[in-house]
């Protein structure tokens, strides 16, 4: 062993770099033995230092990834990607399409997704209860006497992709698309508009984050687990008219810039709305609420419908802003609700209601803040003027 080591480090001082890397006297080339006949540690050295250098460079190409599992399309950008770039790799939507044709799943992250996306393209298959395994969504297909419906079996995730097209299930008679693997639209920009209306998610829906540029309609949509809108986007109109939440509906911090349609939708979990704004007319006229509503800290800047609505659960308004009609009209509270500190700024236009019967006093309008603010300045003046009053009488 001492040997060994000996004659490893009397290799090295004999073989020194300067004799490795000998140069013709006339061409000036590296002789190709010499590098041959480099030490070994050195060797190694010299390719980890290559290997090192080429994976750093590799790692900031823009570049699609994909998988190689034949049931899944994968596409991944990644890389440091101008916006040149993701254009350039842009992921065809009659790609995904087809792969949805063959029965395979999608996942997207990060790509620009061109063209229009028709799921009503997907071909048909025979109702079975068995491709939902819930008793609710099961009744009410049998109850509408569909027959046929169009089955996505994998994920569908567009996660962090800007889809540039239309995404729409286009169902123009009662139908539904069932999709029993995950779905996630997180992160996503919708240029245009996105239509899942007749779409059953029967896992966990994933829209936090997304931005919808013009409509967003999930009309008659019904999602067996949670669905999740947080900080989402909706843009010139949204519709969830009839839609079924059997799990728990989060739309904490979203948005809704154009007209709201939350009517006669059923909430079988609890319903997140804390924080969330509604720019237009919004109505919920119709919905039940089996359990705990979320309202605190909402902003409604035009008119709010909640006429006809079941409360059965725990109702809060705290601090929630109402800035124009409010219509409690034949609504049924069931449940304790809780108006603290709420604001009603036209309180002439509230209907439907007596705020303190239903367990919560509004807090003050528009009208009386201003009044307050306006006698606490005065009382500062006055204690100013007290002041230089005493002063000058000194």
């Amino acid at each position: 062993m001492e040997s060994s080591v000996f004659s490893f480090f009397s290799f090295g001082r004999r073989k020194t770099l300067d004799s490795c890397f000998r140069r013709n006297d006339r061409s000036g080339a590296l002789y190709v033995h010499d590098l041959m006949t480099m030490p070994t540690w050195s060797v190694s050295l010299l390719l980890v230092v290559i290997w090192v250098v080429g994976s750093g460079m590799s790692w900031g190409v823009c570049r699609v990834e994909e998988d190689t599992d034949p049931r899944v399309m994968v596409r991944e950008l990644t890389g440091t990607c101008s916006e040149e770039d993701r254009q350039a790799l842009a992921v065809s939507a009659d790609d995904v399409l087809a792969a949805l044709q063959q029965g395979n799943g999608v996942v997207l992250k990060g790509v620009v997704l061109a063209g229009d996306l028709p799921l009503d393209r997907l071909s048909l298959q025979s109702f079975e209860p068995r491709l939902v395994k819930h008793p609710a969504i099961v009744e009410r297909i049998q109850a509408e006497r569909v027959s046929e419906v169009r089955v996505i079996d994998g994920p569908f995730m567009l996660e962090d992709v800007e889809v540039q097209g239309i995404l729409a299930t286009n169902l123009i008679k009662p139908g539904y698309i069932v999709v029993r693997g995950p779905v996630s639209l997180r992160g996503s920009t919708i240029q245009q508009s996105v239509d899942l209306s007749g779409m059953v998610f029967m896992e966990r829906a994933d829209f936090s984050d997304m931005h919808i540029g013009h409509e967003g309609f999930f009309i008659r949509a019904m999602f067996a687990g949670d669905a999740d809108f947080t900080r989402t986007v909706f843009g010139t109109h949204s519709r969830f008219h009839q839609a079924r939440f059997l799990g728990k509906a989060v739309f904490t911090g979203a948005r809704f810039e154009g007209l709201a349609e939350l009517l006669e939708v059923s909430f079988a979990e609890d319903a997140e709305f804390g924080r969330t704004r509604f720019v237009q007319g919004t109505g919920f006229s119709g919905s039940r609420f089996l359990k705990t509503l979320d309202l605190s800290g909402s902003r409604f800047d035009r008119e709010v419908y909640f006429r006809f609505t079941e409360f059965r659960g725990h109702t809060d308004f705290h601090r929630a802003l109402f800035r124009n009609t409010v219509d409690f009209t034949e609504a049924r509270l069931q449940g304790d609700v809780d108006f603290r500190e709420a604001v009603f700024e036209r309180p002439g236009l509230i209907s439907g209601i007596d705020l303190p019967e239903s367990g919560g006093k509004g807090g003050p309008t528009g009208r009386d803040r201003d009044f307050f603010i306006l006698l606490a300045i005065l009382a500062v003046l006055w204690l100013l003027l007290l002041a230089m009053w005493r002063k000058k009488s000194r």
